[in-house]
């Protein structure tokens, strides 16, 4: 049952994922990546925050976390594009592109957490 709910809920993010993936922005900098791994820091800091407020079952967690931030997150997406960036001796946009997801994915979950804290 547990491979169900985190199926279903990687079903859930992978449509999200692409949905983002949809906006037509070309550039050689990856913000659509970028962007959705950002999102998905702050959507798993708010489930955090609301399960420990309101104590949410196993089978939620593992829908929401496992399978949704799982599904949607794009940290192999993240590294290929960071690999090709300094691959293509785009030494400057690979770096700021690595310090920017670290850094900006840990605020995303301290958003997020600090959200759920907001809001119950």
């Amino acid at each position: 049952m547990n491979f169900l709910i985190v199926a279903l809920g990687g079903a859930v993010g992978s449509i999200f994922r692409y949905s983002i993936s949809l906006i037509p922005i070309k550039t050689t900098f990856p913000f659509l990546t970028l962007i959705t791994n950002i999102l998905g820091a702050v959507l798993i800091g708010f489930i955090v925050g609301v399960s420990s407020k309101k104590g949410l079952s196993s089978n939620v967690n593992l829908f929401l976390k496992t399978g949704v931030c799982g599904g949607f997150t794009t940290f192999s997406t993240f590294s290929l594009e960071a690999y090709n960036l300094l691959e293509e001796k785009n030494y400057a946009f690979g770096t700021i592109y690595i310090i920017m997801s670290f850094v900006l994915c840990l605020i995303g979950i301290v958003i997020g957490k600090k959200l759920a804290d907001l809001i119950f």
